[in-house]
């Protein structure tokens, strides 16, 4: 027969189990706020919930993307070899970076979510288009508003500089048209994965660095092929953007380089694009007697490549952001260095 009294628990049986739950719930909550600042970036392992609309057509722009825009046109500002620090000269690169980055890489990213939204859907449905955070028709209205902004700034920074030609207003067009060719059908250049990679490593190097260039000097023939010569340790760059969207690119037949090469040929090929052509820009550098520039640029692979070894080549798919974050900011003060190699040479 049972024993109909309940049994009490002592003090201990009252509390121990109490500490697990709230480290449970700190844990919680941390990783909620994790995930809904990486969703308002534009970042992978986002979170789907209630969030204001200003805070959606913030993540549709993908912040974290801007940065490298922003980064180039300072490059080409120090590869000019004619900026200098005035209150001026400040505000009108920080419009010429305000166009590169906020409006025209945002347009791009709309644009981009926009064409892809039933990708998203396999890859990212956590993304505001395909989650239905957001109509279609917001979107359109978002990247119009954008590209016309962008376009009007670089109308503006024409009439600062006195261009008789308006290079900054052709530059904005063409990334514009890129930028749609990129995403936007029938040619969609990210269906083949050399030219969308190449074609998204120019826009994040070549593009802003040109731009920054003709703000504050006159941009020429050897900048233009130097940097496209850059843009193919961007195209590394881009090849580890593809790994997150591998099973939604093989589903609706994108050729991505690890779609078409394979996880593990396409991981060494990326490293490999972004060592060789930063080493080779090293040693142009050393041609051009810019020795202790080449030198310091040659130092910050090292750490890259470390990385590569530590996180991207042991799990491409896992630690790709991880990399990213670990990796990029060396390649990022590299293009300063190069950037300020060039312009010492040109003045």
């Amino acid at each position: 027969m049972s024993d109909p009294t309940p049994s009490v628990p002592t003090n201990l049986e009252t509390t121990a189990p109490s500490e697990p739950v709230v480290a449970d719930s700190s844990a919680d909550l941390s990783a909620d706020r994790t995930a809904r600042t990486r969703q308002m970036l534009g970042m992978k392992g986002a979170t789907v919930g209630e969030t204001p609309l200003w805070k959606i057509r913030l993540q549709l722009m993908k912040p974290i993307t801007w940065i490298p825009l922003m980064w180039g046109v300072i490059c080409g500002a120090a590869s000019s070899g004619h900026y200098t620090w005035t209150l001026e000269n400040f505000l009108v690169a920080a419009a010429c970076m305000l166009m590169s980055g906020p409006l025209l890489t945002g347009y791009t990213q709309l644009l981009n979510d926009f064409y892809d939204r039933d990708i998203d859907a396999v890859n990212e449905p956590y993304r505001p288009i395909p989650s239905g955070a957001i109509s279609l028709s917001q979107v359109i209205t978002q990247i119009l508003v954008l590209l016309f902004a962008g376009l009007g700034i670089a109308y503006a920074l024409d009439r600062w500089a006195g261009h008789t030609f308006p290079i900054m207003t052709v530059l904005a067009v063409g990334g514009a048209f890129l930028a749609y060719i990129y995403s936007a059908p029938p040619l969609k250049l990210k269906q083949n994965g050399w030219l969308g990679s190449y074609a998204l490593g120019a826009s994040y190097i070549a593009l802003p660095w040109w731009a920054g260039h003709a703000l504050f000097g006159e941009l020429n023939p050897t900048i233009m092929v130097l940097t496209l010569f850059y843009s193919l340790a961007g195209l590394g760059i881009a090849v580890v953007n593809d790994f997150k969207s591998v099973e939604g690119d093989r589903q609706f037949g994108l050729q991505s380089l690890p779609v078409m090469l394979g996880i593990t040929t396409a991981s060494w090929l990326s490293v490999v694009m972004i060592d060789v052509f930063q080493a080779g820009i090293a040693v142009y550098l050393i041609g051009i007697h810019q020795n202790l520039y080449a030198a310091l640029l040659l130092l910050l692979i090292i750490p890259q490549i470390t990385f590569q070894d530590m996180y991207f080549l042991r799990n491409p798919l896992e630690n790709d952001v991880k990399y990213q974050a670990s990796a990029q900011p060396f390649l990022v003060l590299g293009m300063l260095d190069a950037a300020l190699a060039l312009g010492r040479a040109i003045s």
